[in-house]
């Protein structure tokens, strides 16, 4: 197991502003300080490891001793040996501060940083594999994020990774969700080709897509309207 500690967050007032919605001839020092408000508060750890992928089934891979159960996934890893099982947070003083802040409007600004913080430190963590494994192109799948792959999966994957509660304080409640709330897991694999999940989910408001609906690739995965 590999634990990165203290992440650097680099956040841009212009991609914010975009973001919240803000208009662009705004006082610019009034979001710095909401940018400087959350990076105080976030501790981006991450943990991953290195697993080889042991069988190959019809609709799930064998990891590590572990079998993870989605068609979708062993698709994307069907020209793939190597991955790399992980969980990133920022830790609980974001979360607390949301909870306790009185005004729903500042709430939501927060929030909406450490979605963008924690997305910055994905790609932190990303780059990071990929330099020093000396990988190309890589994708990533998240449990939960399609009906395919259900957040139940969570387990089998934190199973990989050890105890991520003593490593990075994050741990899974009885619902499989993780606390810290702003927090992500998944696998990350190379791919010669960019994956999102976000490409197989038809639903039309989405804050968080990465990619647009592509009907057409979710065809090619098998997936029906309505799934």
């Amino acid at each position: 197991m590999t634990v990165l500690n203290s992440i650097p967050i680099d956040l841009q007032p212009t991609a914010v502003c975009k973001t919240l919605r803000l208009p662009p001839d705004g006082d610019p020092a009034v979001v710095q300080r909401l940018i400087d408000t959350a990076c105080e508060l976030i501790d981006a750890q991450a943990l991953y490891t290195t697993c080889f992928i042991e069988e190959k089934q019809a609709a799930a891979v064998k990891i590590s001793g572990k079998l993870l159960h989605s068609s979708i996934l062993r698709k994307n890893l069907d020209p793939v040996e190597r991955v790399f099982p992980f969980v990133l947070t920022l830790g609980r003083r974001l979360d607390d501060q949301i909870r306790k802040t009185p005004d729903l409007l500042d709430q939501y600004y927060l929030d909406a940083v450490g979605v963008m913080a924690l997305e910055a430190a994905g790609h932190h963590l990303k780059k990071h594999l990929q330099d020093r494994f000396a990988l190309g192109k890589m994708s990533f799948m998240a449990p939960g994020s399609l009906p395919d792959w259900p957040i139940e999966e969570q387990k089998p994957l934190f199973d990989l990774l050890g105890d991520a509660k003593a490593a990075i304080g994050v741990r899974l409640t009885d619902s499989f969700l993780m606390l810290p709330a702003k927090s992500i897991s998944g696998i990350y694999f190379p791919a010669e080709v960019s994956f999102y999940s976000c490409q197989l989910c038809p639903r039309k408001r989405c804050e968080g897509r990465k990619a647009p609906f592509d009907e057409k690739l979710a065809q090619k995965y098998g997936i029906k309207p309505g799934q």
